[in-house]
Protein backbone atom coordinates (compact mmCIF):
# COMPACT_ATOMS: atom_id res chain seq x y z
CA UNK A 1 0.00 0.00 0.00
CA UNK A 2 1.31 3.43 -0.94
CA UNK A 3 1.47 6.20 1.69
CA UNK A 4 0.97 9.79 0.52
CA UNK A 5 1.17 13.08 2.38
CA UNK A 6 -1.39 15.49 0.89
CA UNK A 7 -1.59 19.17 1.68
CA UNK A 8 -4.61 21.25 0.75
CA UNK A 9 -3.37 24.44 -0.88
CA UNK A 10 -6.93 25.57 -1.64
CA UNK A 11 -10.30 23.85 -1.76
CA UNK A 12 -9.50 22.94 -5.35
CA UNK A 13 -5.73 22.40 -5.35
CA UNK A 14 -3.76 19.78 -3.46
CA UNK A 15 -0.07 18.94 -3.24
CA UNK A 16 1.01 15.34 -2.61
CA UNK A 17 4.27 13.60 -1.79
CA UNK A 18 4.83 9.86 -1.71
CA UNK A 19 6.08 9.00 1.78
CA UNK A 20 8.35 6.13 2.78
CA UNK A 21 7.55 6.37 6.48
CA UNK A 22 6.33 8.66 9.23
CA UNK A 23 9.13 9.31 11.71
CA UNK A 24 7.40 11.46 14.29
CA UNK A 25 3.92 12.54 15.31
CA UNK A 26 2.99 14.49 18.41
CA UNK A 27 0.57 17.23 19.34
CA UNK A 28 1.93 20.13 21.38
CA UNK A 29 -0.10 22.72 23.26
CA UNK A 30 -0.07 24.76 20.06
CA UNK A 31 -0.16 22.49 17.01
CA UNK A 32 0.26 19.06 15.46
CA UNK A 33 3.91 18.28 14.70
CA UNK A 34 4.81 15.57 12.16
CA UNK A 35 7.98 14.48 10.43
CA UNK A 36 7.97 12.23 7.37
CA UNK A 37 10.63 10.67 5.17
CA UNK A 38 10.30 10.59 1.40
CA UNK A 39 12.51 9.56 -1.47
CA UNK A 40 12.04 12.80 -3.39
CA UNK A 41 12.30 15.43 -0.65
CA UNK A 42 14.13 13.58 2.11
CA UNK A 43 12.82 14.25 5.60
CA UNK A 44 10.22 16.96 5.99
CA UNK A 45 8.43 18.72 8.86
CA UNK A 46 4.75 19.68 8.84
CA UNK A 47 2.77 21.72 11.35
CA UNK A 48 -0.99 21.22 11.41
CA UNK A 49 -0.69 19.50 8.06
CA UNK A 50 1.28 22.28 6.34
CA UNK A 51 4.80 21.91 4.92
CA UNK A 52 7.34 23.91 6.90
CA UNK A 53 10.71 22.58 5.83
CA UNK A 54 12.23 19.70 3.89
CA UNK A 55 15.76 18.55 3.22
CA UNK A 56 15.62 19.16 -0.53
CA UNK A 57 14.71 22.85 -0.80
CA UNK A 58 15.11 24.30 2.72
CA UNK A 59 18.17 26.23 1.55
CA UNK A 60 16.07 28.54 -0.63
CA UNK A 61 14.00 29.94 2.22
CA UNK A 62 16.84 30.16 4.71
CA UNK A 63 19.26 31.73 2.23
CA UNK A 64 16.74 34.42 1.31
CA UNK A 65 15.54 35.33 4.78
CA UNK A 66 19.09 35.68 6.18
CA UNK A 67 21.58 36.68 3.48
CA UNK A 68 19.40 39.41 1.97
CA UNK A 69 19.47 41.64 5.09
CA UNK A 70 23.05 40.63 5.91
CA UNK A 71 24.20 41.87 2.49
CA UNK A 72 22.51 45.22 3.13
CA UNK A 73 24.23 45.56 6.51
CA UNK A 74 27.11 43.10 7.05
CA UNK A 75 27.87 44.86 10.37
CA UNK A 76 24.82 43.48 12.16
CA UNK A 77 25.72 42.42 15.71
CA UNK A 78 22.52 41.55 17.57
CA UNK A 79 19.76 39.50 15.95
CA UNK A 80 16.31 38.43 17.09
CA UNK A 81 14.61 35.47 15.43
CA UNK A 82 10.90 35.11 16.08
CA UNK A 83 9.91 31.50 15.34
CA UNK A 84 12.37 29.55 13.23
CA UNK A 85 11.94 26.36 15.23
CA UNK A 86 13.55 24.14 12.60
CA UNK A 87 16.84 26.00 13.19
CA UNK A 88 17.67 26.85 9.58
CA UNK A 89 17.60 30.61 10.04
CA UNK A 90 19.89 30.39 13.08
CA UNK A 91 22.18 28.08 11.12
CA UNK A 92 22.67 30.63 8.33
CA UNK A 93 23.16 33.51 10.78
CA UNK A 94 25.78 31.47 12.65
CA UNK A 95 27.98 31.59 9.53
CA UNK A 96 28.69 35.29 10.19
CA UNK A 97 31.52 35.64 12.68
CA UNK A 98 30.69 39.34 13.07
CA UNK A 99 27.35 38.57 14.74
CA UNK A 100 27.69 38.66 18.52
CA UNK A 101 24.30 37.46 19.73
CA UNK A 102 21.30 35.62 18.32
CA UNK A 103 18.15 35.49 20.44
CA UNK A 104 15.72 32.91 19.10
CA UNK A 105 12.18 33.09 20.49
CA UNK A 106 10.09 30.06 19.51
CA UNK A 107 6.71 29.48 21.12
CA UNK A 108 6.70 25.70 20.61
CA UNK A 109 9.58 23.75 22.13
CA UNK A 110 8.32 20.55 20.53
CA UNK A 111 9.16 21.89 17.05
CA UNK A 112 12.75 22.56 18.10
CA UNK A 113 13.23 19.18 19.80
CA UNK A 114 11.73 17.26 16.89
CA UNK A 115 13.95 19.16 14.45
CA UNK A 116 17.05 18.51 16.53
CA UNK A 117 16.30 14.81 16.52
CA UNK A 118 15.27 14.34 12.90
CA UNK A 119 16.45 17.38 10.95
CA UNK A 120 20.06 18.10 11.95
CA UNK A 121 20.52 19.62 8.47
CA UNK A 122 18.74 22.70 9.82
CA UNK A 123 18.88 22.36 13.61
CA UNK A 124 22.48 21.33 14.35
CA UNK A 125 23.74 24.82 15.23
CA UNK A 126 21.14 25.41 17.94
CA UNK A 127 23.33 23.62 20.49
CA UNK A 128 26.71 24.02 18.81
CA UNK A 129 26.87 27.83 18.64
CA UNK A 130 27.09 29.60 22.01
CA UNK A 131 25.88 32.88 20.48
CA UNK A 132 22.42 31.36 19.98
CA UNK A 133 20.13 31.79 22.98
CA UNK A 134 16.90 29.80 22.84
CA UNK A 135 13.74 31.05 24.53
CA UNK A 136 10.52 29.07 24.42
CA UNK A 137 8.18 32.00 24.70
CA UNK A 138 5.55 33.90 22.77
CA UNK A 139 7.29 36.19 20.27
CA UNK A 140 4.46 38.73 20.39
CA UNK A 141 4.86 39.08 24.16
CA UNK A 142 8.67 39.11 23.85
CA UNK A 143 8.80 42.20 21.65
CA UNK A 144 6.02 43.88 23.66
CA UNK A 145 7.89 43.39 26.92
CA UNK A 146 11.41 44.18 25.67
CA UNK A 147 12.50 47.45 27.28
CA UNK A 148 16.26 47.84 27.22
CA UNK A 149 17.19 45.39 24.45
CA UNK A 150 17.83 46.63 20.91
CA UNK A 151 18.45 44.55 17.81
CA UNK A 152 20.08 45.36 14.49
CA UNK A 153 18.01 42.72 12.72
CA UNK A 154 14.70 41.04 13.51
CA UNK A 155 13.73 38.04 11.40
CA UNK A 156 10.13 36.90 11.67
CA UNK A 157 10.38 33.27 10.58
CA UNK A 158 6.77 32.44 11.28
CA UNK A 159 4.07 30.05 10.19
CA UNK A 160 0.98 31.31 8.35
CA UNK A 161 -1.19 33.90 10.17
CA UNK A 162 -3.38 31.28 11.80
CA UNK A 163 -3.03 29.55 15.17
CA UNK A 164 0.23 30.37 16.99
CA UNK A 165 1.44 32.59 14.13
CA UNK A 166 -1.56 34.91 14.01
CA UNK A 167 -0.23 37.62 16.33
CA UNK A 168 2.98 37.92 14.31
CA UNK A 169 1.04 39.68 11.55
CA UNK A 170 -0.53 42.38 13.72
CA UNK A 171 0.09 46.14 13.66
CA UNK A 172 1.01 46.15 17.35
CA UNK A 173 3.65 43.46 16.77
CA UNK A 174 5.27 45.40 13.92
CA UNK A 175 5.20 48.60 16.00
CA UNK A 176 7.03 46.85 18.81
CA UNK A 177 9.58 45.45 16.37
CA UNK A 178 10.22 48.99 15.14
CA UNK A 179 10.63 50.22 18.72
CA UNK A 180 13.31 47.67 19.67
CA UNK A 181 15.31 47.96 16.46
CA UNK A 182 18.49 50.04 16.47
CA UNK A 183 18.63 53.27 14.44
CA UNK A 184 19.72 51.35 11.33
CA UNK A 185 17.59 48.31 12.16
CA UNK A 186 16.12 45.91 9.61
CA UNK A 187 13.00 43.77 9.85
CA UNK A 188 12.55 40.78 7.55
CA UNK A 189 9.45 38.61 7.54
CA UNK A 190 8.08 35.73 5.50
CA UNK A 191 5.27 37.39 3.60
CA UNK A 192 3.13 34.61 2.13
CA UNK A 193 2.42 34.03 -1.57
CA UNK A 194 0.71 36.37 -4.07
CA UNK A 195 -0.82 33.51 -6.06
CA UNK A 196 -3.73 31.96 -4.19
CA UNK A 197 -6.36 34.38 -2.91
CA UNK A 198 -6.15 33.59 0.82
CA UNK A 199 -2.33 33.86 0.83
CA UNK A 200 -2.41 37.05 -1.24
CA UNK A 201 -4.88 38.64 1.15
CA UNK A 202 -2.54 38.10 4.10
CA UNK A 203 0.44 39.29 2.07
CA UNK A 204 -1.32 42.58 1.29
CA UNK A 205 -2.44 43.05 4.89
CA UNK A 206 1.09 42.52 6.23
CA UNK A 207 2.64 44.90 3.69
CA UNK A 208 0.06 47.58 4.37
CA UNK A 209 0.78 47.47 8.11
CA UNK A 210 4.56 47.46 7.75
CA UNK A 211 4.48 50.24 5.17
CA UNK A 212 2.61 52.47 7.63
CA UNK A 213 5.31 51.99 10.29
CA UNK A 214 8.65 51.86 8.45
CA UNK A 215 10.02 54.59 6.15
CA UNK A 216 11.42 51.89 3.85
CA UNK A 217 9.28 48.84 3.09
CA UNK A 218 9.95 46.59 0.11
CA UNK A 219 9.01 43.06 -0.93
CA UNK A 220 11.21 40.43 -2.55
CA UNK A 221 10.55 36.98 -3.92
CA UNK A 222 11.91 33.46 -4.21
CA UNK A 223 10.97 30.21 -5.87
CA UNK A 224 10.24 27.59 -3.21
CA UNK A 225 8.78 24.52 -4.95
CA UNK A 226 7.10 22.96 -1.91
CA UNK A 227 5.28 26.08 -0.67
CA UNK A 228 1.84 26.88 -2.08
CA UNK A 229 2.22 27.89 -5.76
CA UNK A 230 6.03 27.85 -5.43
CA UNK A 231 6.04 31.66 -5.56
CA UNK A 232 6.89 33.05 -2.14
CA UNK A 233 7.46 36.56 -0.86
CA UNK A 234 9.49 38.15 1.92
CA UNK A 235 9.16 41.60 3.42
CA UNK A 236 12.16 43.89 3.95
CA UNK A 237 11.65 46.95 6.16
CA UNK A 238 14.22 49.34 7.58
CA UNK A 239 14.62 52.62 9.36
CA UNK A 240 17.46 53.73 7.06
CA UNK A 241 18.60 51.12 4.53
CA UNK A 242 17.25 50.64 1.03
CA UNK A 243 17.77 46.96 0.17
CA UNK A 244 19.10 47.67 -3.34
CA UNK A 245 20.78 51.08 -3.15
CA UNK A 246 22.48 50.26 0.15
CA UNK A 247 23.44 46.64 -0.57
CA UNK A 248 27.12 46.05 0.23
CA UNK A 249 27.69 43.72 -2.69
CA UNK A 250 31.49 43.74 -2.73
CA UNK A 251 31.70 43.53 1.04
CA UNK A 252 29.32 40.56 1.18
CA UNK A 253 31.07 38.73 -1.66
CA UNK A 254 34.40 39.25 0.10
CA UNK A 255 33.12 37.10 2.97
CA UNK A 256 33.36 34.07 0.69
CA UNK A 257 30.20 32.40 1.98
CA UNK A 258 29.16 29.43 -0.13
CA UNK A 259 25.40 29.42 -0.72
CA UNK A 260 23.13 27.21 -2.80
CA UNK A 261 20.49 29.77 -3.79
CA UNK A 262 21.42 33.29 -2.76
CA UNK A 263 23.93 35.42 -4.62
CA UNK A 264 24.22 39.16 -5.11
CA UNK A 265 22.65 39.01 -8.58
CA UNK A 266 19.65 37.22 -7.05
CA UNK A 267 19.64 39.87 -4.31
CA UNK A 268 18.95 42.65 -6.79
CA UNK A 269 16.72 40.53 -9.03
CA UNK A 270 14.52 39.30 -6.20
CA UNK A 271 13.15 42.82 -5.70
CA UNK A 272 12.07 43.00 -9.38
CA UNK A 273 8.49 41.87 -9.00
CA UNK A 274 5.87 40.77 -11.55
CA UNK A 275 3.34 43.40 -12.51
CA UNK A 276 0.43 41.69 -10.77
CA UNK A 277 2.38 41.63 -7.50
CA UNK A 278 3.37 45.28 -7.85
CA UNK A 279 -0.28 46.16 -8.35
CA UNK A 280 -1.29 44.20 -5.25
CA UNK A 281 1.32 46.01 -3.18
CA UNK A 282 0.32 49.42 -4.53
CA UNK A 283 -3.28 48.60 -3.72
CA UNK A 284 -2.26 47.66 -0.19
CA UNK A 285 -0.35 50.92 0.28
CA UNK A 286 -3.19 53.04 -1.06
CA UNK A 287 -5.50 51.60 1.59
CA UNK A 288 -3.44 52.97 4.48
Amino acid sequence: MEFWYTEEWTENVRFSIKVDQQLYSKKSDFQQVDIFESQELGKFLTLDGLMMVNEKDEFVYHDCIVHTPMCVNPNIKNVLIIGGGDGGTARELSRYSSIEKIDMVEIDELVVRASQEFLPITASKLEEDSRIHLYFEDGVAWVANAKDETYDLIIVDSTDPIGPGEGLFSTEFYQNCYRILSKDGILVNQNESPYFAHNAREMKRAHEKINRIFPIAKVYQAHIPTYPSGHWLFGFASKTFDPIKDAKVDEWNALGLKTKYYNTDIHVGSFMLPTFVKEMLEDAKSSK
